[in-house]
């Protein structure tokens, strides 16, 4: 079952939500690569600074390379610990040029909001902390293909070992299941609504 909602209705439940990380709602936006998170989470940031502040957090600026490994940890490390005590977070982001730790500062001010997008963004041990998760799908081809015209033929083989791994991590972390909202990332056909207002709920 399928059902429309706008994402300025999105943005006054979330904003009515109790925060559960010092004063802060985490939102976390979670799904495989290439499922359209990037997407929905610009378009539910823009509705939901119409009613306060919020911040947003790219899991990529914290994976070292094409690994899941320690990016969570950073994240916790680096901003939620400082959030939850009421002070701004911030971290070095990875730069993937380089291959290395960029100098660059990221901030991460204390807001009404803080919406963490990407894979890993939402495992269990963040339950406590989160007060909204979100889980975007797509079919496997789709999101392979999104992923193919971002990253470039020639990282076809990263791409489908990053796809074995991050559906390891989902099944381990019954992500998809945790969910409070599912979202389908590739509404097909014609559709009867302005998909930058609004978005495909999946039960």
């Amino acid at each position: 079952m399928t059902t429309v909602r706008t994402f300025a209705d999105l943005a006054v439940e979330i904003h009515a939500l109790a925060p559960r990380l010092g004063d802060v709602r985490l939102v976390t936006v979670d799904g495989p690569s290439g499922s359209g998170k990037s997407t929905f989470a610009g378009q539910m940031v823009t509705a939901l600074e119409h009613r306060g502040s919020v911040a947003l957090v790219g899991m990529e600026a914290l994976y070292e390379g094409w690994t899941l490994d320690g990016a969570w940890q950073r994240l916790e490390e680096a901003v939620l610990e400082p959030l939850a005590a009421g002070w701004a977070g911030g971290f070095h982001p990875y730069d993937w040029a380089t291959q290395s730790w960029s100098s660059r500062w990221c901030t991460v001010p204390v807001s009404h909001v803080l919406v963490v997008e990407g894979c890993g963004s939402s495992p269990r041990t963040a339950d406590r902390l989160t007060s909204y998760r979100i889980w975007i799908e797509a079919p496997p081809v789709v999101a392979f293909e999104r992923g193919r015209s971002r990253e470039g033929m020639d990282l076809d083989r990263r791409l489908r070992d990053w796809q074995r791994l991050e559906a390891e991590h989902f099944t381990e972390q019954y992500t998809r299941r945790r969910a409070d909202l599912r979202v389908n990332g590739d509404p097909t056909g014609p559709l009867p609504y302005d998909p930058s207002a609004a978005f495909t709920a999946l039960s």
